[in-house]
């Protein structure tokens, strides 16, 4: 196990809360008004995919990177989830999507778009893009899982989630779809 400490209790509730961000708060609203179940743990900070692996471990999931990315213009934003075991390789994704020269968005867009912070790089951010301004790439291995783990928009705490929760529910809700994307 890493150094830095997980909550061994599983949680199939919302947090109170207190202590809690109204971001991650919001969450669990719309977690609760679509009535999806789900499976939190409360662990320190995870900055970087590696610090999820003991996570993922613990949730039965297959770690998933979540990247927040624009074109070179900064003008179309695109949110990527893919296995974590596998290399992001911006020409191929570029190719697939025909927006060449992607590069990882500044923080502050990603603030604007998804409130969200580095880090926390969240799916369940698009409920705060209420302008679909962001795109989302789901790689083809992602959908193949029966489930998924992500932050709920603050990297204090990670979810598994039913995949087609996410594609039946969460997404048209939020009124927005997937590009599914085949990465190496």
């Amino acid at each position: 196990m890493s150094d830095f400490y997980i909550d061994p209790v599983m949680y199939t509730t919302r947090p109170s809360g207190e202590g809690r961000l109204q971001k991650e708060i919001r969450v669990y609203d719309l977690l609760e008004k679509l009535q999806i179940p789900f499976i939190r743990l409360d662990h320190d900070v995870t900055p970087t995919i590696e610090a999820c692996h003991d996570i993922d471990k613990l949730l039965a999931i297959n770690i998933c990177k979540n990247l927040f990315l624009c074109n070179s213009q900064k003008t179309k934003f695109y949110l990527l989830l893919m296995p974590g075991d596998k290399k992001f390789k911006t020409a191929e994704l570029g190719r697939q999507i025909n927006s060449p020269r992607l590069s990882f968005a500044p923080a502050e867009y990603m603030e604007e778009h998804l409130d969200i912070t580095p880090g926390s790089v969240s799916v369940l951010g698009l409920m705060n893009d209420r302008n679909n301004r962001v795109e989302l790439l789901v790689d083809e291995d992602v959908l193949k899982e029966e489930y998924f783990g992500c932050h709920p928009c603050i990297n204090t705490s990670s979810l598994k989630l039913k995949t087609s929760d996410l594609t039946d529910k969460i997404l048209p809700f939020i009124h927005h779809t997937i590009t599914a994307v085949k990465l190496q």
